[in-house]
């Protein structure tokens, strides 16, 4: 900028000097450029510090509009900023505006429906109320005419009692005669018989104790054959509707179970080098594990349960982390151990909570989860429980008795047979000596003692558990039986009702539920066929053993066949 001012003074210089030196001629040329020189840098100088003095005020003219442009950016950011806040806080309160509008037209939707609900129901009940009225008015009606005819009548009753007073004053007048003459044949009787009025009255008396007593016998009996009659039909139909009202899996798991592996290579790994994966594995879990040609699975053997779940925790877990050695195998069957008691304890709370029983003490929880992995005939007992339970609730709420108590008392009905393998004792006698150790109530103590012979037992929760327990032990399916014996029973069956005479055929159906026999309709009669029944029937309970009920029933059907030629 400077030196633009310079050569601007110059250049004003020149062109002042320019008709100066014109006039003067070329002989003063010389001198007057000198001089023009010297005015023309003094021009210069002071135009330089003209400029610079400009160019001064205009770098500080500069320096402040800078500044103040910052001042206004700043001043432009802060506004910029309150009123960022300001939109969010518009566009929350817009929000919440548009909710409120929401909650609002809702409040106003149900408001609405509730009025024209209630609206509705105004107008049900005036057209109740319209009804009631019409049927009062028909009812006010009838009573009227009803007054009227009860007063035909009472007019008509009124004759009658005047005819009625007439003949009773007659008939009085007769009985004093008749007791006249009653007590003149008394004293002829007496006379003939050679009895006194004493005498005679004991004889009558005694011989009518004795029809009255021959009478009372036969009401008593018809009596109890009727209650025992009632009695059965209502337990019968009390246990028809528990086993309706309850389907739950009973079945157990078998001695063996199965792990998928990933690859027929795993098996190398699992085995390990020389076999001491294998080796430490079986040592350290009490398990056979069995590799065979099985693809992509290995077996694991055990007849104890929970030994057989820890150790396919284990194998699951090692096959998934892939580091397969003794250190790891011991590593994490402890971990699976401790697992498998917390799981233990959550078996327990779930079967109590299904079956609807609070209370517990943990150590109780604690025996009913080992029952998880107890098995009874190839049936789970906890399950078995916890299907006891609920049957015995719904045969006491039938009968009016405690409900929560019925269910207590058969959900631990079978809790001996948690430790029954480890201690002394059958595990009825194991089960009552743990529920008085935890503090159970005498009924459900009751129950765990006599749930084999409700006979014997004090209370009538153990003829429900007794009754729960068979109905759950006998259902089909329920109890695994060998093939043989199953066969055999089935045979048994057949062979007793096919030995008694006038037999034709039998055919054991239902699993060995039922006995249907077939008789020849010209050698038994229908009569004979209700007696044959009931003599199979007590046959079988005398020689077979099974579960639950075997029904027999006696077919008996005559036929006339002709064949048209």
């Amino acid at each position: 900028m400077t030196i633009l001012y310079v050569i601007l003074g110059l250049l004003v210089g020149l062109i002042l000097a320019f008709p100066y030196g014109l006039s003067r001629g070329r002989a003063s040329r010389a001198v007057l450029d000198d001089a023009v020189a010297r005015d023309a840098q003094a021009q210069a100088e002071r135009v330089r510090a003209e400029a610079e003095t400009g160019a001064q005020n205009i770098l500080s003219e500069a320096a402040r509009v800078r500044e103040e442009a910052a001042r206004v950016r700043e001043e432009a950011s802060r506004l910029y900023q309150e009123a960022e806040v300001r939109s969010q806080q518009a566009a929350l309160q817009r929000e919440q505006a548009q909710a409120d509008a929401v909650r609002e037209r809702a409040d106003a939707e149900r408001e609405r429906g509730e009025t024209l609900h209630e609206r509705e129901t105004l107008k049900q009940d005036r057209q109740e109320t319209k009804r009631e009225r019409d049927e009062l008015k028909r009812e006010i009606e009838r009573l009227n005419r009803r007054a009227e005819q009860l007063d035909a009548r009472g007019e008509k009753l009124d004759a009658v009692e005047e005819r009625l007073e007439g003949h009773e004053k007659r008939l009085s007048d007769d009985g004093v005669v008749l007791q006249e003459r009653l007590r003149g044949a008394e004293l002829k009787l007496y006379q003939v018989a050679a009895l006194s009025a004493e005498q005679a009255r004991e004889q009558i008396l005694s011989r009518l104790d004795a029809e009255l007593e021959d009478e009372k016998a036969i009401r008593v009996r018809a009596m109890q054959e009727r209650a025992s009659s009632d009695a059965k039909r209502h337990a019968r139909h009390i246990i028809a509707q528990a086993i309706q009202r309850s389907a739950s899996e009973t079945s157990a798991a078998l001695s063996v179970s199965v792990v998928p592996i990933p690859s027929d290579a795993m098996k190398g790994r699992i085995i390990g080098r020389e076999g001491r994966n294998i080796r430490a594995f079986e040592s350290l879990t009490g398990v056979d594990l069995i590799i065979d040609d099985t693809p992509e699975a290995v077996i694991l053997s055990s007849f104890n349960p929970v030994r057989r779940e820890v150790a396919k925790h284990v194998l699951e877990a090692l096959v998934a982390d892939g580091r397969i050695h003794p250190s790891r195998i011991e590593e994490m069957v402890h971990k699976a151990q401790d697992d498998m008691k917390t799981f233990i304890h959550s078996q327990g709370e779930e079967a109590a909570s299904s079956s609807g029983v609070l209370g517990l003490k943990p150590g109780l929880v604690q025996l009913l989860g080992r029952m998880y992995f107890r098995t009874s005939y190839g049936q789970n007992v906890l399950k078995h429980s916890v299907q006891v339970a609920h049957l015995t609730g719904i045969m006491a709420a039938e009968l009016g008795l405690d409900v929560s108590l019925a269910r207590r008392a058969g959900l631990m009905h079978d809790v001996g047979k948690s430790i029954d393998r480890e201690i002394e004792g059958t595990h009825v006698d194991i089960g009552v000596s743990l529920g008085r150790r935890f503090g159970e109530p005498a009924e459900v103590i009751d129950a765990i003692a006599h749930h084999h012979d409700p006979e014997n037992g004090e209370t009538l929760y153990s003829v429900l558990v007794a009754a729960a327990d068979a109905i759950s032990a006998a259902r089909p399916g329920a109890r695994r039986e060998e093939l043989e014996s199953y066969i055999k029973r089935l045979e048994n069956l057949e062979h007793i009702a096919i030995s008694f005479p006038g037999v034709q055929s039998a055919y054991a159906v239902q699993a060995g539920r039922e006995v249907r026999v077939l008789v020849q309709p010209d050698k038994v009669s229908d009569a004979q066929a209700t007696l044959l029944a009931r003599e199979i029937a007590s046959r079988v309970e005398q020689d077979m053993e099974y579960p639950g009920q075997v029904q027999v029933t006696v077919v008996r059907e005559s036929r006339a066949v002709e064949i048209a030629k």
